[in-house]
């Protein structure tokens, strides 16, 4: 017997709607327009029967399939590399360093920062440990950190004079993605500041991984899902 929807964690049921939806749209059961409506509704609403009403109408439901497409588009990337990479050093003095890209984190990254700028964006990262240890010290400096959704950050610095913002610092319950990366920041900030914000937003990836869906499917329109 069936848990009564409104018993049913109220994030499982915005998670499996969204995956409807995502599913509708790239097949061409919803317009992009109809599609971008019942997204925001589905992020919006609060309450599951409200949420499930969003797809009673659509004719498609996810399958494994789908979640393996979506795994491997929006989870987090872990190298199958049996070397492990364990350190990486950066310094900033008087100067920005940055990395981007898909660059591949190692298990430790120290950062010495002084009357500079240092950037990590982890937006296209390559994970090599579920677990990264971030060492800063950071005087007269900046630091800006960009995480995707998928990522847990904890920070416990010594800020004195400085500025610490941190949006990401309680771990998250989110279930779209089930292994997630967790990144530990420690250190101090002596007239400095450090920012570890979310670039994109799970909406915005997800609505992004809808058009890509939807791309491929239309080239790929003689052949059935």
């Amino acid at each position: 017997m069936s848990v009564p929807l409104q018993d049913r964690p109220l994030e499982s049921v915005r998670e499996e709607i969204i995956d409807q939806l995502i599913l509708n749209y790239s097949h061409g059961e919803l317009s992009a327009e109809a599609f971008e409506r019942r997204l925001d509704q589905a992020y919006n609403l609060q309450e599951q029967q409200k949420i499930a009403a969003l797809s009673v109408d659509l004719p498609l439901k996810s399958d494994p399939r789908y979640h393996t497409e979506k795994a491997a588009r929006l989870g987090p990337k872990f190298t199958s590399s049996t070397e492990d990479v364990e350190k990486m050093h950066m310094t900033s003095m008087l100067g920005s360093s940055h990395r981007s890209g898909e660059w591949v984190v190692p298990k430790e990254i120290h950062l010495k920062n002084y009357l500079g700028s240092i950037e990590l964006d982890f937006t296209c990262a390559i994970f090599s440990h579920p677990e990264v240890h971030i060492y800063m010290d950071c005087i007269l400096g900046s630091g800006e950190i960009y995480i995707p959704d998928s990522v847990d950050v904890i920070t416990d610095i010594n800020n004195i004079m400085g500025s610490v913002e941190n949006t990401r610092n309680t771990l998250a319950t989110n279930t779209q993605v089930k292994q997630r990366p967790r990144i530990y920041i420690k250190g101090r900030t002596i007239l400095g500041s450090l920012e570890v914000s979310v670039k994109r937003s799970m909406k915005m990836q997800l609505k992004q991984f809808a058009d890509g869906l939807k791309s491929l499917f239309s080239d790929q329109s003689n052949s059935k899902y």
